[in-house]
């Protein structure tokens, strides 16, 4: 799939999250935003989190990533205006909640 399709799909993960209380967007043109803020972030601040953080991520088989997403959330929620995520816990579940939504669309829409 190419980065426009990928956005789109992440953009609905982000605004179906965003109908729970776990995260609050003002609107729709605010999860696009934190829909794109989210993949730039994922492309180039990602990758040196996950490599500094290597040891640890080994110590506890993998399970520090969900952190290291919560926290790539959270730097979205500061960055966008609108994109509320309340705290650690929030920001980890919300991930992983959006990840899980937007693996399901990838696999609908990529056949």
């Amino acid at each position: 799939m190419n980065f426009i399709a990928k956005w789109i799909i992440l953009s609905i993960s982000i605004f179906l999250v965003s109908k729970t209380r776990l995260l609050h967007i003002d609107g729709g043109i605010n999860a696009v935003l934190a829909a794109l803020f989210l993949s730039l972030i994922n492309i180039v601040v990602r990758p040196i989190l996950v490599f500094l953080t290597l040891p640890l991520t080994v110590i506890t088989f993998g399970i520090f990533l969900l952190f290291i997403n919560g926290l790539m959330l959270m730097l979205v929620s500061w960055l966008v205006p609108g994109v509320v995520v309340g705290g650690w816990l929030n920001a980890t579940l919300t991930s992983l909640i959006i990840t899980v939504i937007a693996s399901l669309l990838n696999g609908i829409f990529r056949r």
